[in-house]
């Protein structure tokens, strides 16, 4: 085919623009006579058609502006927007995340039938409980025995988890 199917190709092939698409001079005539895609990928295994390296246009000045962030410069109260809630994220999630994963271990342990389960879920979800301890606490007073061996079992596999 001709030279410019054999770019286009290649272009898509390598997710690169047509323009940085480069043929060996040596290579032509068999570019030329490549009519399929599989034709286009052989040659560009073998290095007959191959893409321009990237470009990575960064400023002198923003290379400066990083090296001073990384330094811990620039990152002072007059830089940040939103307050110190907003940019450290959600400890709600952090703390209703562990809470639910509690839940289910439990429920996997057979500590808790799926009636209980559903409901301390909508518990925890309506923000009842300040942490685990305070969920563990109305979980016993509910009556479910939980010994505190089960529940540092839980915890080494939670542990674990985010490792």
């Amino acid at each position: 085919m001709s030279l410019r199917f054999a770019r286009r190709a290649a272009s898509e092939m390598l997710e690169r623009g047509v323009s940085a698409i480069r043929f060996k001079p040596s290579a032509k005539s068999d570019i030329e006579k490549a009519i399929t895609r599989d034709d286009i990928r052989k040659l560009i295994t073998d290095g007959s058609i191959y893409p321009l390296p990237e470009k990575h246009n960064i400023s002198a000045n923003s290379k400066i502006m990083r090296k001073k962030r990384e330094e811990g410069r620039r990152r002072g109260l007059g830089r940040r927007k939103g307050t110190l809630k907003a940019r450290t994220g959600s400890r709600w999630e952090k703390k209703v995340r562990s809470q639910r994963i509690m839940l289910r271990k439990l429920r996997e342990m057979q500590k808790l039938d799926n009636k209980s389960f559903h409901r301390f879920y909508k518990l925890i979800k309506g923000n009842a409980f300040a942490d685990k301890a305070s969920l563990l606490l109305h979980l016993r007073d509910e009556g479910i025995k939980i010994s505190d061996e089960e529940v540092a079992k839980i915890s080494e596999s939670m542990k674990a988890m985010y490792k």
